[in-house]
């Protein structure tokens, strides 16, 4: 309606209206990136800083700096800054990592043991009854058993990928490693899958 003035101007109330926004729930997978403008329920709105490789540093206006994981469904994208570096994700750095880690580490796998060992014990018995037996448990003897395989194959790799040894000194050396697998073999029978058993052929019979 229109609204007399002493001037005699008429005006029309009409009042401000805020745009509306359309709130986006962030997915782990979205590309947001620095700038990006955000809303979360706890804090109010705020501002990406930083992308880290499972969260976000967030700047929330009334709540200072918070780090909100990739995956929180509550966080909103109200104004999308794609992220414009070429980021690994966290599954490729693990897989990365592992790989590195079985090839130039002596870190032990986990190896499952046949079920019909399990709990069981190694006695090792002298030929005198004045002597004492020794007992191992044969979940702690299998345990030493995969560390000597580990180790016989970190020791494999690292031969192979010697600068300091020939060809003709590798063969050599790797034909001492093939020995030593095919002296293991009578401890295959601790193993619950047969692909984990030594082998005369070297770590590739593995």
């Amino acid at each position: 309606m229109p609204c007399l003035t002493p001037s005699g101007f008429c005006r029309y109330a009409i009042p401000y209206q805020t745009p509306k926004e359309k709130p986006n729930k962030m997915s782990e997978n979205a590309n947001i990136g620095i700038g990006t403008q955000v809303y979360h329920p706890s804090f109010g709105r705020g501002v990406v800083i930083e992308v880290e490789m499972g969260a976000y540093d967030v700047y929330f206006k009334n709540r200072g700096e918070k780090q909100i994981p990739r995956g929180d469904d509550r966080l909103e994208v109200r104004v999308l800054v794609e992220d414009t570096i070429d980021r690994l994700s966290l599954s490729e750095v693990e897989n990365a990592l592992e790989n590195v880690l079985r090839k130039w580490s002596d870190a032990t796998e986990l190896i499952p043991m046949g079920d019909k060992w399990t709990g069981g014990t190694l006695i090792m018995k002298p030929n005198s009854d004045s002597l004492k037996s020794k007992e191992i448990p044969m979940e702690a003897f299998f345990h030493k058993i995969v560390m000597t395989r580990d180790r016989l194959r970190v020791m494999e790799q690292k031969i192979n990928a010697s600068k300091n040894l020939n060809d003709e000194e590798k063969v050599a050396l790797q034909q001492y490693v093939t020995r030593i697998y095919g002296s293991l073999t009578t401890f295959n029978v601790l193993f619950a899958n047969k692909e984990d058993h030594f082998s005369g052929t070297g770590s590739s019979g593995l």
